[in-house]
């Protein structure tokens, strides 16, 4: 008779809930626990592709995350008095991200994920790992709500500040490499009159960045990300947000108003996970928890899908050895994780420049992406072929 191999997954993200999904389609059963008390939405937009586009494919999802999706129809760059620097539209926008992506909100690939796996697998919210212990034959886990539970395999997905890093590797001190920004990101109750449907509003100045997105389905989110040397220890996010906002016109007071009644604000420094080793045993770290490439490089839940689908095919071509299955496995995803994060260290620099000069030459290729003659070369190469 043949062994069911069982899995414990920390973290019901997209790192957590893709993983599940790709464990059950070679054999595998799976137990999730996560710490929120229940699944959690909105988030901020993501544009989803790369290894992650063709893991979907894998996974058999593309046609669920597509009815999820939304185009953006214009992308307008705003002055800090709110008039226009430029705008980006439609065709533009799809030249520079090619046919092979999708834009979605994390929380609804989450959905899409979620809804695949909620009959397969046992998800225990309101719950934390408290303690890990290994041998050769297994590895056991200890439960906030005291319950002591066994598997083949431990899949640390529970993000930034992840516990299971913290319980294997050591505090998350030794691994977080702060990127020297803050960001902030909610849903809105309603569109401001100036974004029209379907577009993107956005302004940085003095090392402040600010965005509103309509994403669909009367659905809005606002997003701030600002340098820390703006932050203060100890503020509560509307606190901050108000004080570092405070003199910009716009939709910007609006946005802040609108924080007071959000169901629930993401607020975090933005900071690259660094780590030697992504395992040990039988005990690995996948998504944030691992490399965490920040929206810096914006890549995150793509190689969270990818990461979750190439474990999956390792783990099947290993049957039986974990150790070789893990080995493989980060042999295959640390290279493209450190090409992202290098690429999100580079990017930090212009993300939201403090000096005025460096804000125009950060702006300037998203300018001549909206010149005819660049924006008919880029459809050539990225949609046409």
């Amino acid at each position: 008779m043949t062994t069911v191999m069982r899995a414990i997954i920390i973290g019901a993200g997209i790192a957590g809930l893709a993983t599940a999904l790709r464990l059950h389609q070679i054999g595998w059963d799976t137990l999730i626990v996560e710490r929120a008390p229940k699944r959690r939405g909105g988030g901020y937009a993501v544009t989803f592709g790369g290894i992650g586009y063709d893991a979907a494919e894998r996974l058999g999802i593309v046609d669920d995350l597509r009815a999820k999706s939304f185009d953006t129809t214009e992308l307008v760059y705003h002055k800090s008095d709110g008039s226009r620097r430029f705008t980006l539209d439609r065709a533009t926008i799809a030249a520079t991200t090619g046919p092979r992506s999708i834009t979605i909100l994390r929380g609804d690939l989450e959905a899409v994920l979620y809804e695949k796996v909620r009959d397969h697998t046992e998800i225990r919210f309101g719950t934390t790992l408290t303690a890990i212990d290994q041998d050769r034959d297994a590895v056991r886990v200890t439960l906030s709500d005291g319950v002591v539970a066994e598997a083949d395999l431990l899949i640390g997905a529970d993000g930034l500040h992840s516990a299971t890093r913290a319980l294997l590797f050591g505090p998350e001190e030794d691994f977080l490499l702060d990127l020297e920004h803050k960001v902030a990101v909610f849903m809105l109750e309603r569109r401001p009159d100036s974004i029209a449907p379907g577009a993107t509003g956005t302004l940085s100045s003095n090392g402040r960045t600010a965005a509103v997105i309509s994403v669909g389905d009367d659905r809005n989110v606002a997003f701030f990300g600002y340098r820390t040397d703006h932050a203060r220890s100890g503020e509560d996010v509307a606190t901050e947000l108000g004080r570092v906002y405070g003199d910009l016109g716009w939709v910007i007071p609006e946005a802040l108003d609108g924080l007071a009644r959000a169901d629930s604000v993401y607020f975090d420094t933005i900071s690259q996970v660094v780590a030697p080793s992504w395992s040990n045993g039988r005990v690995v770290l996948l998504g944030d928890a691992a490399w965490c490439v920040t929206l810096f490089a914006g890549y995150g839940s793509s190689l969270a899908v990818g990461g979750a689908d190439r474990l999956g095919a390792e783990l099947a071509a290993h049957p039986g050895d974990i150790p070789a299955a893990l080995a493989a496995w980060e042999a295959a995803i640390r290279p493209e994780a450190e090409r992202k994060q290098k690429l999100g260290r580079r990017v930090k620099g212009v993300y939201a420049p403090a000096n005025p000069a460096l804000l125009w030459l950060s702006l300037l290729p998203l300018r001549l992406a909206s010149l005819p003659p660049v924006r008919r070369y880029m459809t050539r190469r990225f949609i046409k072929g």
